[in-house]
C-alpha cells in the first residue's frame, strides 16, 4: 500500500490550492494538475492520518465515470494523445525522478481550466440524511414539497435537484432552494444545470443498479466554456467522497442504510465525541475498514479487480 498525505513538488509547478483531498498545481495558463491525496475529512475536518490508496481509487473511479458520460456531457480532462500519459505533458523531472513520480502516478488528472459555476449540484434519488430530517419536520426537501407518506431511504418518484452553496475551505456549504440558486447564477443557467445533472444521475443510477449498487444521491460540479457557453463536468464524479452508495442486496426501505463511504469514520467520531474536532487520528481498524469499503465500491462499479 502507498500513502500520500501531501504532495511536495519543490516549486517545479506552482501550487494553486490544497483542498480537503486534492492538491492543485498550475501546468500552464490553460491547464491544471489535480492530484488526489489520501487525506480524508469528516464533519469538515481533515484527519491526521490517511486512507492508503484512497486518492488512486478516487481518480480511477472518476476516470471511469468521465468515460461513461463522455457522450452526454463534455468534461474537463485534457485529451491525451495515443500512447501518451500525463507525464508526457509535465516537466520531465516529475516523471523521471521517483521522488516526484511516486507522488503523482495513478492519482493525477490533467484538466483544462474553466470558469466554475459556484454551486454544489446535488441530485437526490432516495430520501436519506439531511433530506430525510427536513422531510420529517416539514414535508419538504430543500424547501421543495414532497409526496406525503415517504419512508426513510425510499426512492423519490423522480430524482430531485437540491443545490447548496459552494463554501470556501473551512466554511460549511448551505442547502438552498432551486430558486435561491437561480438568484446566484441566473435562472437560465440553473435550469440547464438541473436538467443536465438529473440526466447524468439517472444514467449512472441505472448503470450502478446493474452492478448491485444504489446511488442514493450525488454531488456534481460544473464549469462552463466562456467562449461557447457549454457546460463542462469538472472535479470528481460519482466517488464515495461525492456520493452515497448503498449495497443493493442489503437495501431495505424504512431504515438507514450501510454506505460505501466514510460511515465507519463518522460513526467512530460521533461515538467518541470527536466530530468536528481538529488533530484527530483514526485507529487502524477504522482505516482498514474504510479502505475496504472504497475498494469494494470501485470493484463493483468498474468490474475491475483492485491491486495496489
Amino acid at each position: 500500500m502507498v500513502s500520500v498525505a501531501t504532495t511536495q513538488l519543490d516549486g517545479i509547478l506552482p501550487l494553486v490550492a490544497r483542498g480537503k483531498v486534492r492538491d492543485i498545481y498550475e501546468v500552464n495558463s490553460r491547464t491544471l494538475l489535480f492530484v488526489a491525496t489520501d487525506r480524508i475529512s469528516a464533519y469538515d475536518v481533515i484527519m491526521e492520518n490517511t486512507i492508503p490508496d484512497k486518492g488512486v481509487l478516487l481518480t480511477q473511479l472518476s476516470e471511469f465515470w468521465f468515460k461513461l458520460l463522455e457522450k452526454d456531457v463534455r468534461n474537463h480532462l485534457v485529451p491525451l494523445a495515443p500512447g501518451k500519459d500525463i507525464f508526457d505533458y509535465l516537466p520531465p523531472v516529475l516523471g523521471n525522478d521517483p521522488k516526484y513520480r511516486s507522488q503523482l502516478e495513478h492519482r493525477s488528472l490533467l484538466v483544462q481550466k474553466h470558469k466554475l459555476i459556484p454551486l454544489e449540484v446535488i441530485v437526490r434519488g432516495y430520501i436519506t440524511g439531511s433530506a430525510w430530517k427536513e422531510y420529517r419536520q416539514k414535508g419538504t426537501v430543500h424547501t421543495i414539497p414532497q409526496p406525503a407518506g415517504l419512508n426513510e431511504s425510499q426512492e423519490f418518484p423522480f430524482p430531485i435537484f437540491t443545490p447548496s452553496t459552494k463554501a470556501e475551505q473551512g466554511q460549511h456549504d448551505e442547502n438552498i432552494s432551486p430558486q435561491q440558486a437561480a438568484q446566484l447564477v441566473g435562472a437560465e443557467l440553473t435550469q440547464r444545470i438541473e436538467q443536465l445533472a438529473i440526466q447524468l444521475y439517472a444514467k449512472c443510477k441505472e448503470y450502478a443498479k446493474s452492478r448491485g449498487i444504489i446511488i442514493a444521491d450525488t454531488k456534481f460540479e460544473f464549469g462552463y466554456d466562456e467562449a461557447t457557453g457549454e457546460i463542462i463536468l469538472v472535479d470528481e464524479v460519482l466517488t464515495p467522497d461525492s456520493s452515497r452508495f448503498w449495497n443493493g442486496a442489503n437495501y431495505k426501505v424504512g431504515q438507514s442504510q450501510d454506505s460505501y463511504d466514510k460511515q465507519f469514520l463518522r460513526d467512530w467520531l460521533t461515538a467518541n465525541d470527536l466530530n468536528g474536532k481538529n488533530g484527530v487520528s483514526m485507529p487502524e481498524d477504522i482505516v482498514t475498514r474504510t479502505r475496504e469499503k472504497y475498494i469494494e465500491a470501485f470493484e463493483a462499479l468498474t468490474g475491475k479487480k483492485w491491486s495496489s
